[in-house]
């Protein structure tokens, strides 16, 4: 990580620095990998020459920007094929945006989907809200009990079953032990944004979780509602003939 550092810190021409090598300013360096970024994304693939043209970069000034974003996973390159005759020197190499690097670039798939819900309220009503999110989460509670089958039956080992199925899915989950039963403590959701105005998205979460573990369950906390983290409180089986204060958590 050291030298990725090193090498995002690009250099040009004219600003010498200790050691006779060219430094540019942090500023520069960040609108210069945005350049790249752009023209990766318009063009698909291009050479660290062809990137150096459009930008009135030297290659080698290029290439620093390109080095520093292999390190970090946000290009990749391959040999461009060349159909014609090859010369003496190496076949150029290509680079393309990685699917990482797309993740992070701009979007409105959130804004979308909130207008989307905003236009199903309007002209269908709270219920339809509701009917849209739970068919949303279908394939998730389908995929989650896939990954359930070996759980059992006991509502503890199957949240812990699930906290792992939920992380596969991007959930950042996890399960715990308390004093009351259980808790399952999701560390990311992907809907908050659009969740913070349609709680019907969190309801209709919550009643998947409670059908795959097999009980009631209740929401303490939502990261749509501001929350840090979003947490589920899954209640201890009551053993037959135990006094309500003396419950025993099934392991």
């Amino acid at each position: 990580m050291k030298n990725a550092d090193a090498v995002s810190r690009a250099q040009v021409p004219g600003a010498p620095a200790p050691g006779g090598v060219d430094a540019c300013p942090a500023p520069l360096d960040v609108r210069t990998r945005d350049r790249v970024t752009e023209l990766l994304l318009q063009q698909g693939s291009a050479t660290a020459t062809e990137l150096g043209l459009a930008l009135g970069l030297s290659p080698a000034g290029v290439r620093r920007h390109l080095d520093a974003m292999l390190a970090e996973g946000l290009v990749e390159s391959r040999e461009r094929p060349d159909r014609g005759r090859r010369g003496r020197g190496r076949p150029a190499r290509v680079f393309t945006l990685t699917a990482a690097a797309r993740e992070t670039l701009p979007h409105t798939y959130d804004g979308l989907a909130t207008a989307a819900l905003r236009w199903i309220a309007e002209h269908g009503g709270p219920a339809e809200v509701a009917a849209f999110a739970a068919a949303q989460v279908t394939g998730l509670e389908e995929r989650c009990r896939s990954a359930m089958a070996e759980a059992g039956e006991d509502p503890l080992a199957r949240a812990e079953a699930l906290a792992r199925a939920l992380t596969a899915e991007g959930y950042a989950a996890g399960a715990t032990t308390i004093a009351t039963g259980g808790q399952l403590c999701q560390h990311h959701c992907p809907v908050a944004h659009v969740a913070a105005e349609f709680s019907q998205l969190c309801e209709a979460e919550t009643e998947v979780i409670s059908r795959l573990v097999g009980t009631h369950v209740q929401r303490l906390a939502t990261i749509a509602n501001g929350d840090g983290v979003c947490t589920t409180h899954i209640p201890a089986r009551v053993q037959p003939g135990a006094r309500p204060d003396r419950q025993r958590i099934v392991r």
